[in-house]
């Protein structure tokens, strides 16, 4: 157990950091942080990768890289609705 936490506290400080390297903030509400940051975390030990928990892998290794966190959509949907899909990365006000 206590190695999961400390993957979600890993997962959560590397999500942190690129949110501050693009200038964006992490969702403000903890409880769907932490459903996103978990997801973030099975998906890297079940995948090998941090896998974005909100679309469906195809198995496709190449293909699915694409949806790797972030993923190929983010900076539009950031752009667009203010948030990426998955609602872990917003823009700042």
């Amino acid at each position: 157990m206590a190695q999961d936490s400390q993957a979600e506290a890993d997962m959560l400080k590397w999500a942190q950091g690129i949110a501050r390297k693009n200038g964006w903030e992490l969702n403000p509400d903890e409880d769907h942080l932490g459903t996103v940051i978990r997801g973030l975390v099975r998906n890297k030990t079940k995948f090998g990768r941090p896998y974005c928990p909100c679309r469906l892998r195809s198995g496709d290794e190449e293909k699915d890289r694409t949806i790797e966190c972030p993923c190929i959509y983010h900076k539009d949907e950031i752009a667009h609705d203010g948030h990426c899909h998955c609602l872990l990365y917003y823009k700042k006000p």
